[in-house]
């Protein structure tokens, strides 16, 4: 299994359904219907009652059909909902030619077809549904029945005001449809992120489930491997020293006694009382981040140092994937160096990554963290032709989960690169919690005192590679 698993998922847009499409025509149907109802017999203006009133029942008909042809829960192509909606607006388009062209108060509801794709389908199939509505709207601008009013009066809009309304109608469609798009656009960006967070998380978990695993199936074995390796002890008393199955009976001895250790060490490993495995100081913590890294190309340095005693954490999947992504940006984008620093004091816990890259561009650095943004300035060494996309907004999610906050800036001119730094009130990092756990802690959101290096400091390395 891969160890970045996610650093390229992007799903699919949402397909709406088949049902969905058909409760808005129904709905459509009887707006239709009533309107009609009430301009022909209600107010008894004159009107091509039969002709709109068919145009009314295709659309009942088209329901209909679907409904039996398909079953409701069907997720359509993107080309199919298309069309449909392609549909919707001809009829549409049909019925305001009967009646009255763009001087019929109803036009605005040619939007609604576009309005439906853009919350649902992508921006290609948005735009071919967009220009039809358009060229809709201007054909009905100049070709139309006249607009059903009283007998002896006819009712006709100035030119004037008939291009007011189609440049209002145009620019209402273009301003609505890309606002729908974008907002759920957003919405099915977020929620790719959140689903590709999860895959994270149920990897980890799947990891953390091989303990519970192992614990059972040294349990299991326990009972028939003493069994073997009892009746082997028997038989080796009832042979001479010099029988030459003996051997082969010591060697089953020694084998079966190898097996038993092996299975109390699985034992001990998951045992609760083994802090050792449980647990891990800071500086195997960054070890272990930086490890997959070492051979890239890149220098990455790394060192800890702080007063007091060196914080010593649950073992926790989030964190070391969330800090590896973050590793791992930097030696994409570094021309040579990364350097990882933890520093603590009696209260907080602060690792610091940076690299001598081109750092964050300017226009996104206040927007970096949310899903899917992407831009940040090419490498004058290499082009990475990517990176803080999902990858960072994973590691922004995992990490504040464990009650972490990030920082993210520039390094301060003339020198170059990208800082980030996480850091955890001393309390919250050392809690004792379950291995691989990712609780939800809310942090206190204070900055953690600038922590120095000092001669007198409890612990300090240096590793380069």
């Amino acid at each position: 299994m891969p160890d970045q698993p996610t650093s390229n998922i992007i799903l699919p847009h949402r397909r709406l359904k088949l049902d969905t499409l058909v409760r808005l025509r129904w709905l459509a149907v009887g707006g239709q219907s009533a309107a009609l109802l009430v301009v022909h017999v209600g107010l008894g203006y004159p009107m091509p009652a039969g002709l709109a009133f068919a145009m009314v029942a295709l659309s009942a008909w088209l329901n209909i059909f679907l409904k039996i042809r398909w079953p409701s829960a069907m997720r359509l192509s993107e080309r199919a909902a298309m069309l449909q909606l392609a549909y919707d607006i001809l009829q549409m388009s049909g019925l305001l030619f009967l009646t009255g062209g763009l001087g019929n108060p109803f036009a605005f509801l040619l939007m609604a077809p576009v309005m439906v794709s853009a919350t649902g389908l992508s921006a290609r199939y948005t735009f071919i549904l967009g220009i039809l509505a358009t060229i809709c709207a201007s054909l009905l601008a100049v070709f139309h029945l006249p607009l059903p009013w009283p007998v002896g009066s006819d009712f006709s809009l100035p030119v004037v005001y008939s291009v007011g309304i189609w440049i209002a109608l145009v620019s209402t469609l273009g301003f609505m449809a890309i606002y729908a798009f974008r907002v759920a656009e957003e919405a099915r960006q977020l929620a790719d992120a959140l689903a590709a967070t999860e895959l994270v998380l149920a990897r980890e978990q799947h990891l953390n489930a091989l303990d519970g695993l192992a614990t059972a199936a040294a349990h299991e074995l326990g009972t028939p491997l003493a069994t073997i390796y009892l009746a082997a002890k028997e038989l080796a008393d009832e042979f001479e020293a010099d029988d030459p199955r003996a051997e082969d009976l010591d060697l089953i001895h020694s084998q079966a006694e190898r097996c038993r250790g092996i299975l109390r060490q699985l034992t001990s490993l998951s045992s609760e009382t083994d802090r050792t495995y449980q647990r891990m100081p800071v500086s195997q913590l960054l070890e272990d981040v930086i490890d997959p890294h070492r051979g890239t190309g890149v220098a990455i340095h790394s060192d800890w140092t702080g007063t007091g005693p060196e914080p010593v954490g649950t073992r926790n999947a989030a964190i070391r994937y969330g800090l590896g992504n973050l590793v791992e940006n930097a030696v994409d984008f570094a021309a040579s160096r990364v350097d990882v620093t933890a520093n603590w004091d009696a209260g907080a816990l602060s690792i610091s990554i940076k690299d001598d890259g081109p750092g964050f561009s300017v226009d996104i650095l206040g927007k970096i963290g949310d899903p899917y943004v992407s831009v940040r300035g090419k490498s004058l060494q290499r082009d990475t032709g990517g990176g803080l996309g999902l990858g960072i907004f994973i590691a922004k999610t995992l990490l504040e989960r464990t009650g972490a906050k990030l920082s993210l800036e520039n390094v301060a001119p003339p020198e170059t690169g990208a800082h980030i730094r996480v850091s955890w009130p001393r309390s919250v990092y050392e809690q004792d919690g379950g291995v691989d756990e990712t609780p939800f802690s809310a942090h206190n959101g204070k900055e953690p005192q600038n922590v120095h290096t000092s001669p007198d400091a409890s612990s300090g390395a240096q590793v380069e590679t």
